[in-house]
């Protein structure tokens, strides 16, 4: 199987790429000598993250910090990877299965916290006569290929006792490809698609709207990538970005309905609001009352499950090598951004005004 960024060929990589990019302007001036930018690669239709990067563009977090944000949107991890490679992106939002295929191609990024929690899963259309996993022998599965739901569904396949090679007919599709089959079929039929693996909001919107049924759901752990030559090149701007991004995660617990319409706006979802509580249930942050609360580092079992997405890339041939994620840890530099944010608990950031925000 060729490594996950190749999958496309050169031409349709890059189209889609542009086709996909969202570029948006942050609240500091870029005339101002003081302000360092930072290019922030994140995820157009992915839940929760899309709330701390809306709230990172629409915020004064990164003006408090000494930074001007540049913002990209991508479908899901590949097309981001791609950016990242090509030097388009200084950070990187984006999950555990596309970050160690970026690490195992190029060692010039470092993770620097830990982005989220977060659902991925396996459903059928509402009505379908599958009941469990197992019942997808001989079934056709569409899946974005490069994100941690492919990886959990495999998974929940072997464990059903498939071999998803021999058993089952395993096809790439698009989230955003994704949800116009499931509206064209509804809760009957998707066409020649049986079943789909992708994240929410998607998944739990479908499933809110009764045309989805969940056969298996897994939680991932997500992850914020940094450019190394980014660091080299700013010193002091990886501690500042983090203070800025712990300051609008807080701002997002704390005003959960804005951050969550700014998100749908600017994706141009048609969700029910009620979708994005769902798919944030399983982040502890989104219950922050403090600023103090925010807790972004990786737990043990976060960086397992970050080895575990590297492995699974590596055995079924789609990184280049195989590598240890803990090496591409920096914990030092969160270390440093939460102890000055302890100084002053109370520098919370605020909503730029609407005049002024990005459209």
């Amino acid at each position: 199987m060729p490594a996950i960024d190749e999958r496309l060929p050169r031409q349709g990589r890059r189209v889609r790429r542009t086709l996909s990019s969202l570029i948006l302007g942050a609240c500091a001036s870029a005339e101002d000598p003081t302000t360092t930018t930072i290019r922030v690669g994140w995820q157009l239709s992915w839940a929760t993250q899309g709330q701390i990067a809306q709230t990172l563009q629409r915020t004064n977090a990164l003006a408090l910090n000494g930074l001007r944000g540049e913002f990209k949107g991508f479908s899901y991890g590949a097309p981001l990877n791609e950016a990242a490679l090509a030097g388009e992106v200084d950070v990187l939002f984006t999950a555990d299965q596309p970050a160690a295929a970026l690490l195992a191609r190029d060692d010039r990024w470092t993770i620097i916290c830990r982005l989220m929690h977060s659902r991925v899963a396996l459903y059928v259309p509402r009505n379908s006569p599958i009941r469990v996993v197992a019942d997808l022998r001989g079934r056709t599965i569409a899946m974005p290929f490069g994100a941690a739901s492919q990886r959990e569904t495999l998974k929940a396949l072997r464990a059903a006792g498939l071999d998803p090679s021999r058993d089952t007919r395993i096809v790439h599709m698009d989230i955003s490809e994704q949800a116009g089959l499931i509206e064209a079929g509804g809760a009957e039929s998707w066409g020649a698609v049986d079943a789909m693996a992708g994240f929410d909001p998607t998944a739990a919107n479908f499933e809110q709207r009764g045309l989805a049924r969940m056969l298996h759901v897994s939680e991932v752990t997500s992850v914020v990538i940094l450019s190394t030559e980014y660091a080299a090149r700013h010193p002091g701007a990886a501690k500042d970005f983090l203070k800025a991004f712990i300051a609008a995660y807080h701002y997002y617990a704390t005003h959960e309905d804005e951050a969550g319409a700014w998100f749908l706006s600017a994706s141009r979802l048609r969700f029910d609001p009620a979708v994005l509580d769902a798919a944030a249930a399983v982040e502890a942050n989104v219950r922050a009352v403090t600023l103090r609360d925010i807790d972004v580092r990786l737990t043990p079992r976060d960086v397992a499950r970050l080895q575990e997405a590297a492995d699974f890339n590596a055995d079924n041939g789609m990184a280049r090598r195989r590598i240890a994620m803990r090496d591409f840890i920096d914990v030092k530099t969160l270390e440093a951004a939460v102890r000055e944010l302890a100084t002053d608990p109370t520098r919370v950031a605020t909503a730029i005004p609407a005049r002024r925000a990005p459209q």
